[in-house]
């Protein structure tokens, strides 16, 4: 792996652009202007962001990409070349890069050329052959020094590759670009250089991280900030994973999954809890508690859930929060009010009284959430009224308790949870939501905005909890939290592990999960594929029903189909009373 990412206008080549992380990097590049190429297997609406403002993109992933990337970047220089002549301007050029202000400095985006004006058409080859041939030591030298500077142009014009801890060495695609001598990055090398280049709030932890810096990036947005945000889910106020803005601030999510979270170093971080969560990587939870330790000390301000006795004995944040209103914590709440699909409470900040604030997101996981948004927007001199403004109108990211749609008296709900602390708070959301009166109950709006009124939600009667297991590892080590996260479901169903690359050693599939299950639920029913789901659910769904998805990996695929399946349902039945 190379040490420096080079920012001024060098081109980038992404393998997996179009992984949820390596994909809102690819965006941020792309809108500074910078050329970006990647591959890929498959077309999604992600990869179709990235064309749309000019990323080239390869439909497989093959040695010759590299090459094609090559002869790509030649014609350019060469159309560059043949226009010089022309009364252009620098925005006129097809791969200008333009400017953006930062922080630190302003980033001129220049092209990079490499040593220009040094032809390669293999003159230090002759002039070696020819001192050889008359050996002359001063044409030796010469042609010594051509063979440099031709190497040194090659070298400048080959991609910076990027690549995820997904992506094996064996990949061909990775091998070539090792051969080649390209700058190889790993994502969180590029995160690590943008971080850098921005005033950055980093939000990590094991659960939450997503729709905490999700809010965080949202409340300084709605507060005029015009941040920079790159996380690894979609929200629509910016319409994907990642958005530039002209501010000097960045909102990041940070990843802990592989290690590499100790590259980041923050003006800001967030630590939401840690738990172990990929065995596949970490042997014990003291070493996830190391690399926690060592972001912390990268941070200039740490803000904790001490809520989490991990993080509030080994990580001593500098600045805390908790939603217990007894707790010692710099931030806290009380007069908690959960409703049908809003979430009441008063903010209390150093045993003082900031307000009231509103939440349209239920449950206790996520009130936490908001209360770490309302720390960071403090820390950065926020006033309450316009931090409680922004978590008001906050929506949610996709995949997290996202509602789907509803059919035929059925909701569907989409939701990315796949260990079992995740598990059991999802579902326990799922239950207040099931457990709530339709109409709100009497109280006066603290942000001077119209209250979500829940009195158009559909009556909750069950609360059905479809769960598709994520890694092998993952299942095996924690197949016992498992078994006793779905007390909150009144029906649960179990399809086959989804590998996310690892392969089965046979010791673990759905099957024995749901058996484990079962010893903690009477409700419990076991599919082997997508398919099985789909069709036993047009049998066990009925109105009144919630539907919540519980997966990290394709489960939610069936949605559409499932929601397809019950309107047309609906609609044979309002033919058959018209008839």
């Amino acid at each position: 792996m190379s040490k420096y990412v080079d920012l001024s206008g060098k081109p980038f080549h992404f393998i997996g652009i179009g992984g949820i992380g390596m994909s809102a990097l690819a965006y941020i590049l792309a809108k500074r202007k910078l050329p970006i190429y990647g591959s890929d297997l498959k077309s999604s609406h992600i990869t179709k962001r990235l064309e749309a403002i000019g990323a080239h993109i390869f439909w497989h992933q093959e040695a010759k990409n590299l090459e094609l990337f090559q002869q790509a970047i030649e014609e350019e220089n060469l159309s560059l070349s043949n226009n010089s002549n022309l009364n252009l301007s620098p925005t006129d050029l097809p791969i200008n890069k333009g400017e953006v202000t930062t922080k630190k400095h302003n980033v001129r985006l220049e092209n990079h050329e490499g040593i220009s004006g040094v032809p390669n058409f293999g003159y230090d080859l002759y002039l070696l052959a020819i001192a050889k041939l008359l050996n002359n030591k001063y044409l030796r030298l010469l042609s010594f020094y051509f063979h440099t500077l031709i190497e040194q142009r090659r070298i400048s014009q080959l991609p910076q590759v990027v690549c995820s801890t997904a992506i094996n060495t064996t990949n061909s695609e990775y091998k070539a670009a090792v051969e080649l001598g390209c700058p190889i990055f790993h994502r969180s090398d590029l995160l690590a250089a943008l971080i850098q280049d921005y005033q950055s709030i980093a939000v990590a932890g094991t659960h939450g991280k997503t729709t905490t810096s999700s809010l965080i990036g949202f409340m300084l947005l709605e507060a005029g900030l015009d941040p920079t945000i790159v996380i690894g889910g979609e929200v629509d106020a910016w319409e994907g994973n990642a958005r530039l803005g002209k501010s000097s601030y960045l909102v990041a999510e940070a990843d802990e999954s592989d290690g590499s979270l100790v590259k980041l170093s923050a003006h800001i971080g967030v630590v939401t809890n840690i738990e172990l969560d990929h065995p596949d990587h970490y042997e014990s939870l003291e070493q996830v508690v190391e690399i926690f330790q060592e972001f912390k000390g990268n941070c200039q301000n740490l803000v904790g859930c001490i809520d989490c006795l991990t993080v509030k004995d080994r990580l001593q944040p500098s600045i805390s929060y908790s939603i217990n209103p007894e707790s010692e914590a710099d931030y806290t709440v009380d007069c908690v009010d959960y409703q049908s699909n809003l979430t009441l409470a008063r903010v209390w900040e150093r045993g003082q009284l900031l307000g009231k604030l509103e939440l349209g997101l239920l449950g206790k996981h996520n009130l936490s959430n908001a209360l770490a948004a309302v720390a960071v927007g403090r820390l950065l001199d926020l006033k309450f009224s316009a931090i409680t403004s922004a978590i008001a109108k906050f929506e949610g990211a996709h995949r997290r308790f996202e509602h789907r749609g509803e059919c035929n008296g059925i909701v569907f709900i989409d939701d990315y949870a796949h260990h079992p602390s995740e598990i059991n708070a999802t579902l326990a959301a799922a239950r207040l939501r099931k457990s709530q009166e339709l109409t709100p109950k009497s109280h006066t709006s603290t942000t001077n905005l119209p209250l979500i009124k829940p009195n158009n939600l559909l009556p909750i009667e069950r609360v059905i909890a479809i769960f598709q297991p994520h890694r092998y590892s993952r299942t095996q080590a924690f197949i016992s939290e498992f078994a006793q996260s779905f007390n909150d479901a009144d029906v649960v169903i179990v399809t086959d592990i989804y590998s996310a690359g690892e392969s089965s050693d046979g010791q673990i599939n759905g099957q024995q999960v749901a058996k484990e299950i079962s010893s903690y639920h009477q409700q419990v029913h076991y599919q082997s594929s997508l398919d099985s789901v789909s069709k036993f659910l047009h049998q066990v769904l009925k109105p009144g029903d919630l539907a919540i998805f519980l997966s990290a990996g394709n489960l939610n695929q069936i949605i559409p189909e499932l929601m397809a399946h019950y309107q047309q349902s609906h609609y044979q039945v309002l033919s058959s009373e018209i008839a």
